[in-house]
């Protein structure tokens, strides 16, 4: 564990559980407990197209369209903490998306930005390599 791990073992923690949250609720489809792990605006980096969802009200719909309709469910690969404060962890990461059979459609590495707003911890934005 890197110095800035060992100050925010609390800070980190909170954030792994936000992505925690997060895949379960993509893969319940379950776009409320989605947009709970989401600050808004929300931030996305895709390539050099920067998204922006004022609201969660799309933001479903739009993953969606983006992993296509053979998507089933999405892993995690690994999450790695690049740094961490009191109020925003940066976490490199690689997710695989999955067809129902549990074959692979693709993986995709991506740093997400969790923060600490009001004192609920979220994801405020991502750079992410998947379409």
């Amino acid at each position: 564990m890197t110095e800035s791990e060992n100050n925010y073992e609390r800070e980190i923690d909170a954030a792994m559980a936000v992505l925690d949250r997060h895949v379960l609720a993509l893969n319940a489809k379950d776009t409320a407990a989605l947009a709970d792990t989401l600050h808004f605006p929300h931030h996305r980096l895709a390539g050099t197209q920067m998204r922006v969802w004022q609201t969660p009200d799309t933001y479903f719909d739009d993953f969606l369209a983006r992993a296509g309709e053979d998507w089933d469910h999405t892993r995690f690969d690994f999450r790695n903490v690049i740094t961490a404060s009191s109020n925003k962890v940066h976490i490199d990461l690689q997710f695989t998306r999955y067809r129902a059979d549990d074959s692979a459609l693709g993986s995709f590495r991506s740093i997400w930005v969790i923060t600490s707003i009001d004192g609920r911890w979220a994801a405020q934005l991502r750079s992410s390599f998947a379409a």
